[in-house]
């Protein structure tokens, strides 16, 4: 292989350039941060040139070049997972489902350096196309975003490419696919459309979740253990997840974990409504000997149970909610045309909204915003300004409407 000082154009090269002619090719060398001697070939010398100045830049920045040249997505992942030795083991199987599930074949054979802002948008809005919720696209960005962020830290490239994807992503959502609180008047409806005896057996678990705003683990979870019905609080220590787990093959399966963050450990009180309905619910199960039998991770005692005795799943309380809320429309469509009026119907919910409604319900009472920070376990306060901002917002719109309407200015 002969290598020249000038190209066949009878350019002067400069240091570390050379031109091998039997290929055609212009070759820059250089030493990576290790000291080994690495290649970078181009048909181009101004094209070489460019690389150079990239390689150089990188070399004055810190940033690794041919870690980055050659380091693929699954490599970094692998890397990243290995590394956070402080998740929770319901967090790491979530992480590594997501991510051998939906992300792995788009993402995992493609060079970091090669992977561009653009191209994580067009696959973000790729699978919300089709049909793929927000949330499950939040939870891939959290994954690939995390990721990303140790390739920064360990400077192999200089910008993370998913900085700010999801707040596009989401500015560009119908306002269908926001999270929404229920109105007063339709958690109303929902509540009391539940004490039917077609749906009474719900009524103390959807009670509970109205009337503390807990996550649904939380809610899966809690024992009486956990509930101090003289000094009106219930004590949230843990949760219980249930979902594909890495150590059987990804079976689902239920598994105590402590609460989603640290602020997540709390003490909130009991509500009157929610301390009758569940008082009462005590002493039917110990009138019927019904109690909850299940027992995970050693821990036994909970309150909710469904038929057979055991634990409630999440995807059981959202199809529940589905049904009641089609049956309620249903007939308060038929009652509200006998009666000439508009109906009170009631928007399709998740076991999350139920929470953000009780957030919600908190702010338009006025009350003091750390104090709900401490209650709802949120460790951001923005989290609590955010859907506070949205509150009051609408609030404000209110009032300007009747004043508005009666002509007050």
């Amino acid at each position: 292989m002969v290598k020249n000082r000038r190209d066949s154009k009878g350019r002067a090269l400069q240091k570390g350039e050379t031109y091998l002619a039997k290929r055609g090719l212009y070759c820059f060398t250089y030493s990576d941060p290790m000291g080994k001697r690495r290649y970078v070939y181009s048909q181009d010398l101004l094209a070489l040139r460019d690389k150079e100045k990239e390689i150089r830049k990188d070399s004055l920045d810190g940033i690794d070049s041919y870690a980055r040249a050659n380091c693929t997505f699954d490599f970094l992942f692998e890397r990243y997972i290995a590394t956070k030795k402080n998740l929770r083991s319901s967090t790491r199987t979530n992480y590594v489902y997501t991510y051998k599930r939906y992300v792995k074949s788009v993402l995992g054979q493609k060079k970091i350096g090669d992977i561009r802002y653009s191209d994580l948008l067009y696959f973000y809005q790729t699978q919300l196309d089709k049909g793929l919720s927000l949330r499950t696209v939040d939870g891939m960005h959290r994954v690939i975003y995390s990721a990303f962020k140790l390739a920064v830290r360990d400077d192999i490239i200089r910008k993370n490419p998913a900085e700010g994807l999801m707040a596009e992503i989401k500015a560009s959502q119908d306002d269908e696919k926001v999270i929404h609180p229920l109105s007063y008047v339709e958690e109303t409806e929902f509540l009391n459309y539940i004490d039917q005896p077609k749906y009474k057996n719900w009524k103390p678990l959807f009670y509970f979740m109205f009337g503390t705003g807990c996550r649904i683990g939380e809610v899966i979870g809690i024992r009486w253990g956990d509930i101090d019905f003289d000094k009106n609080e219930i004590s949230i220590n843990h949760d219980i997840t249930y979902g594909p787990r890495e150590k059987n093959g990804f079976k689902c399966d239920y598994e105590v974990g402590p609460p989603k963050t640290k602020a997540g450990i709390r003490t909130i009180p009991l509500m009157k409504k929610v301390k009758v309905t569940l008082e009462e619910e005590r002493r039917q199960q110990d009138e019927l000997g019904c109690h909850n039998t299940s027992v995970v991770d050693g821990m036994s005692g909970f309150v909710f149970c469904n038929r057979y005795g055991k634990l409630h799943k999440p995807s059981t309380i959202n199809r529940a909610i589905y049904r009641i809320v089609d049956d309620h429309n249903q007939q308060e469509t038929i009652k509200a045309a006998k009666e000439d009026r508009e109906p009170v119907l009631i928007p399709h919910f998740s076991c999350h909204v139920a929470r953000h409604t009780f957030c919600s319900r908190l702010c338009e009472n006025g009350t003091n915003i750390k104090l709900i920070q401490q209650i709802m376990g949120h460790s951001d306060i923005r989290t609590t300004m955010d859907i506070y901002a949205e509150v009051t917002r609408d609030k404000s719109q209110a009032v300007f409407q009747e004043i508005n309407e009666d002509e007050v200015l």
